[in-house]
């Protein structure tokens, strides 16, 4: 491999002379060997069009040339194209803030807009990484925005799958409306209920823990871009910082406007915490959800049984015919990593010091999977199980009348004592409800049928 000398304030390396990063970057490859990923393409992404922002907005004040500006645009748009990802070889866990990262983007920008202005890789004679493509910023609100631009970017499809989720679930309320099912709490009987208002509250859950995230995501509309090292503006003109908002919202497609304290902005995170508290929120809901699915699917023959999930895969290597919940099991296994994630998150924006929190690197790590990988769990819980779930009837229907917990239907008319005594009588007889109230009489079988189906009961209450 031919290489080219590169030095930086640390000393000198050895590049391969066709990278398009330079020395910082590589220092950093070598400094932080952590995860063995890559930084997310969405973030690069952001990160490409804040320097995009940048180029044209200090251009317009007068502070970079318009060769220069077209250069590093057209070097930009080349990595929101999908070019040099190869050159992003810095890991997601990185220290310094996200320097790392920073210049990693800098100096591909520039060697590329160096390159397109005809001059050579590593020699930054007609477009520097620092001076020119870092112009009036900082690591320090450039990092930030840019986590905060690939959140927002992250939550657009979740939105979509989530919603999606909410109508499947609402559709199976309505399928499912007239099918009667015994109620548990405790994991015991309680009281008859529909299933279609067992997804109801499915349903809720997830429109409530939709608006939560809705609500906590606009927080990060307000950005600290201009405010440079720790919110002064220290190195950016004033034009740059009445203008930088505005021209990056029109490459972002969303408004974004500058925070109203930068100082706050820069060194506080709470605004991601808000978010990834509100993604754990609905996690604890999902994972009750499908906790319920295969509760209410379990069997066939020795469980509830219920409901049928669709049949997706083999269950086992060893049982033949087995078939396992796996769709509501991979939900469950996202839910928990997005709950560990949270308090990950909420550690790293807990410990920063003084006018910038260092830990940035682990907390997009972590949101930007939890985002991530919520969003694929939902689509695939929509597409491969909420949609093809069907209910035995019969079965339900049994249960219920079986069940001695449809005795709290008669306690308005006979009484707590004397319901109880019906229920214990009907464990120890291995009957029912219903039987041993014909049998003593105690009530006509219209009025039995009516305290024991709670949809008459409602439309009794109705009328």
């Amino acid at each position: 491999m031919k290489t080219r000398t590169e030095t930086d304030s640390i000393g000198s390396l050895e590049v391969d002379e066709k990278a398009y990063y330079g020395v910082q970057t590589l220092r950093a490859h070598l400094n932080f060997p952590i995860t063995g990923q890559k930084m997310s393409p969405s973030f690069l992404y952001h990160l490409a069009l804040i320097k995009k922002a940048a180029a044209i907005t200090n251009c317009e004040a007068g502070k970079l040339s318009e060769s220069k500006r077209n250069a590093i645009l057209e070097a930009c748009d080349e990595v929101l194209a999908g070019k040099f990802q190869d050159q992003f070889i810095v890991d997601p866990i990185q220290g310094g803030a996200g320097t790392s990262a920073n210049m990693n983007m800098n100096e591909v920008l520039a060697n590329r807009a160096n390159e397109i202005l005809g001059g050579e890789r590593g020699k930054y004679n007609f477009v520097h990484p620092n001076d020119d493509v870092n112009m009036s910023q900082s690591t320090n609100d450039v990092i930030p925005t840019a986590g905060k631009m690939t959140t927002l970017a992250l939550l657009d499809p979740f939105e979509k799958e989530l919603t999606r989720l909410i109508q499947a679930l609402r559709e199976k309320e309505k399928e499912f409306s007239h099918v009667l099912k015994m109620g548990r709490t405790q994991l015991q009987d309680a009281v008859p209920m529909t299933m279609g208002e067992t997804f109801s509250s499915y349903a809720s859950s997830m429109e409530r823990g939709l608006k939560r995230i809705e609500t906590a995501s606009l927080e990060l509309t307000k950005i600290n871009l201009g405010g440079t090292a720790i919110g002064t503006g220290i190195n950016a003109s004033s034009y740059y910082r009445s203008h930088i908002a505005k021209n990056l919202s029109s490459l972002f497609g969303k408004e974004l406007t500058i925070a109203p304290n930068l100082f706050d902005a820069t060194e506080n995170l709470d605004s991601f915490v808000e978010v990834s508290g509100s993604l754990k929120a609905l996690a604890v809901s999902l994972d009750k959800l499908a906790n319920d699915l295969r509760l209410l699917s379990s069997g066939p023959r020795t469980g509830l049984h219920e409901l049928n999930l669709p049949p997706k895969q083999n269950g086992s290597s060893i049982m033949p015919g087995k078939v396992n919940p796996v769709i509501p099991e991979v939900v469950n296994q996202v839910c928990f990593l997005v709950i560990g994630h949270d308090q990950t998150i909420t550690l790293a924006a807990s410990e920063g010091q003084m006018e910038l929190n260092a830990f940035e690197p682990v907390l997009f790590f972590q949101l930007f999977e939890s985002i991530t990988c919520l969003t694929h769990a939902i689509q695939t819980f929509v597409d491969n199980c909420i949609t093809g779930i069907t209910v035995n009837k019969k079965h339900c229907f049994e249960l219920e009348q079986g069940s001695v917990g449809i005795v709290t239907a008669l306690v308005p008319t006979l009484g707590y004592v004397k319901s109880a005594e019906i229920a214990k009588r009907a464990l120890k007889e291995n009957k029912t409800v219903k039987e041993i109230l014909l049998a003593e009489h105690l009530m006509k079988e219209s009025n039995i049928d009516k305290a024991l189906n709670p949809e008459a009961l409602a439309e009794e209450e109705n009328k």
